[in-house]
């Protein structure tokens, strides 16, 4: 069964990187730039068929699949070349892919939110025996607590990660209480040892409110979700500045193969499964769409951020960077990403082994 679940999720990889390229192309067509070839898989060409001027490719290696645009990497007299295009429509091919990627996720999350009922609000309902923060001047039954430390709570399974960002035991909390804003300024709150019903466990002995869902909450639900994923980005990004987190705490395709497969594997039944590893790929999905757009050499984020640097070298000194300066740069940048993603794969190959 393990290798049904690692060929879905493959596959699932292999069409997320293939929705991001198709984005490229199919902007790049209503923007009238030459797209010499669309390829769906990368590796030995298994189909093909030439239209008016592209050619659609079908290629044995479901792991994506590209977008080769004329003039995208060098120098083209075409003047339906990607080079030869004006900057607003290279800015928007260029944004294509991730919001392409952006989009699927959106889509998938919404869909899976459909079956949602029952959600957890982020209003207080009570507390475990012995919670110390309770008060007007800490927390209270009723309090919907709106943000920590300033990053606002889209779901409730934000309290637990933002409060994992937190570097101190100290945490600002505003609440929304009787309508009223207030903010609890530094609240100990951190994990202790609470027993119910003669079980000890490690908590933070906040019960918060159940609510039923209607249509237009599942949907907010279903946004907020895929907002959080992006903002899970930066805030791995933000752990990764600070040293919180380093190499061995990233993942890359392998990673993610196999945090799927266990998904699946550990999942009550197929349906569950399925459901589990679709959200878990739409997760996939908007992180590609963010990471894509840092301003990063080879990166969509990096050909974007030439793109703005060209256009302020033209105002200012009435001259364009050189396109080979620029090539020269994505392929370090290619060089160092390929670099990383080696060494990212062998760190997931030893945490799997070990």
């Amino acid at each position: 069964m393990s290798i049904v679940y690692i060929l879905i999720c493959i596959l699932l990889f292999g069409f997320l990187i293939a929705i991001h390229e198709f984005g490229h192309f199919i902007v790049a067509k209503a923007c009238g730039v030459r797209v010499n070839e669309f390829s769906v898989g990368m590796g030995p060409l298994l189909w093909h068929k030439e239209g008016k001027e592209t050619k659609y490719s079908l290629r044995l290696l479901p792991i994506g699949g590209y977008c080769a645009m004329e003039g995208e990497d060098e120098q083209s007299e075409d003047p339906r070349a990607f080079g030869n295009a004006a900057a607003w429509k290279r800015f928007l091919i260029l944004v294509a892919g991730a919001a392409f990627n952006f989009i699927t996720g959106l889509v998938i999350v919404l869909c899976l939110y459909t079956g949602v009922e029952r959600y957890v609000t982020s209003v207080i309902v009570g507390f475990a025996e012995g919670f110390p923060l309770q008060g007007e001047e800490a927390l209270m039954e009723g309090d919907e607590i709106v943000a920590i430390n300033g990053r606002r709570l889209l779901l409730n399974s934000d309290f637990t990660t933002i409060l994992a960002l937190a570097n101190s035991d100290y945490v600002d909390v505003t609440v929304r209480r009787n309508g009223e804003t207030l903010v609890q300024k530094n609240l100990n709150l951190i994990p202790r040892e609470y027993t119910e019903n003669g079980e000890t466990t490690l908590r933070y002995g906040i019960n918060f409110a159940m609510a039923d869902a209607g249509a237009l909450t599942r949907v907010k639900l279903g946004f907020y979700a895929t907002i959080d994923f992006a903002r899970q980005v930066f805030w791995s990004l933000e752990m990764l500045i600070q040293g919180t987190a380093g190499l061995k705490d990233l993942s890359g395709p392998v990673g993610i193969v196999n945090t799927m497969t266990e998904v699946g594997q550990s999942s009550p039944n197929l349906l569950a499964a399925a459901e589990n590893i679709l959200y878990f790929g739409a997760f996939v999905a908007v992180n590609l769409a963010v990471m894509n757009l840092l301003p990063l050499p080879a990166l969509d984020g990096g050909r974007i951020f030439f793109l703005l640097l060209n256009a302020l070298a033209m105002a200012v000194f009435r001259r364009s960077i050189p396109q080979k300066l620029e090539g020269a740069v994505h392929l370090a940048g290619l060089v160092l990403l390929l670099l990383l993603m080696g060494v990212v794969a062998v760190n997931d190959i030893y945490k799997i082994v070990t």
